[in-house]
């Protein structure tokens, strides 16, 4: 009933804000807040306060949002478990290895060491970057010739 009450003096307010604006020839920003104005009176003839305010002041009603928040707490808290022990690709996490650098020979101290890479790995494996039309009497491709060229990229990084 309170809250009726209140929807109404805003709605009442926001009309009479609405007529002085309108009075100093600001039309476009008078209907823009007589619109706002519309709002609470119209929630409360809809029924919608009367529900909110309800559902508010209800006990049971709070319980079923703590019961909701306990829920999705739960959800999150075994997900995250879940995540750090399988690694997140589905498999048990393995520990850590120490891997030891190796020493450079001859590199001063505290000289960062370069890694052990081909000076040619990050060259094109195709050539020069034309392409031929297939022969004639050449057959098109089989999907396992496909992925030779994949093949061979991982074989030259040792994966």
């Amino acid at each position: 009933m309170l809250a009726e009450t209140i929807c109404a003096a805003v709605s009442a307010a926001g009309l009479g804000i609405a007529a002085l604006t309108a009075y100093r020839r600001r039309f476009l920003t008078a209907a823009r807040i007589t619109a706002y104005a519309l709002v609470p009176i119209g929630l409360v003839l809809t029924g919608v306060v009367e529900w909110v305010s309800g559902t508010v002041f209800d006990p049971s009603v709070w319980i079923g949002f703590g019961l909701l928040g306990v829920s999705w707490l739960l959800f999150m808290t075994t997900r995250a478990v879940e995540r750090r022990s399988l690694g997140g690709a589905g498999k048990p996490a393995k520990e850590p290895r120490a891997v030891k650098a190796p020493k450079a020979s001859g590199a001063a101290k505290g000289a960062p060491v370069r890694d052990a890479v081909a000076p040619a790995a990050s060259a094109p494996s195709l050539g020069a970057g034309s392409r031929q039309a297939p022969e004639a009497g050449r057959a098109p491709a089989t999907p396992a010739d496909d992925f030779s060229d994949i093949e061979a990229i991982l074989k030259k990084h040792g994966i």
